[in-house]
């Protein structure tokens, strides 16, 4: 296969089973993702972006490090906050829907709570979150409902505060 057609094959599947591998450690790699969302190589963007979902299909975190994973070997990456950003929200019968800049969607439930720090952000997958972007949150805001004296979303059965009453 043509590198064009396995990048464009791998990230149609979605992210790889990298729970299941254990590979061994392989060193650094010069990747980093910034705090905006960019992937960086060698300190330089990469302009591909059916590259970058492919670095994305195959991250994976564990306890407070980030690495690309293949089934025989495992490098590190630097991650400055999140490896995703939640562009988009939308309202569905199942509850509020997340899109994320890798194109990924999860709906906000158990699965997937909305976590409020130093900014709002939403569990993604395999420990990973988004960081909701600020048009994302203000649209959040304008969704949210107050119970009990606190302001917030419903979704997938369950309520996240997103700001106190």
């Amino acid at each position: 296969m043509k590198p064009d057609t396995l990048i464009r094959h791998a990230s149609a599947r979605g992210p790889a089973p990298v729970h299941l591998w254990n590979p061994p450690y392989c060193g650094e790699i010069d990747i980093r993702i910034d705090k905006g969302g960019t992937w960086f190589h060698e300190g330089t963007p990469i302009g591909r972006q059916a590259m970058v979902r492919l670095f994305a299909s195959i991250l994976k975190r564990e306890a407070d490090r980030y690495f690309l994973v293949t089934p025989v070997e495992k490098v590190g990456i630097t991650v400055e906050d999140t490896p995703f950003i939640a562009v988009d929200c939308d309202v569905e019968p199942e509850g509020v829907s997340f899109l994320t800049n890798m194109d990924e969607r999860v709906i906000a439930g158990p699965d997937h709570p909305i976590r409020m720090g130093d900014a709002p952000y939403v569990m993604i997958r395999g420990g990973m979150e988004a960081r909701i972007d600020r048009k994302t949150f203000y649209r959040l805001v304008e969704l949210a409902e107050e119970r009990g004296g606190v302001h917030g979303i419903a979704s997938g059965g369950m309520f996240f505060a997103i700001h106190p009453g």
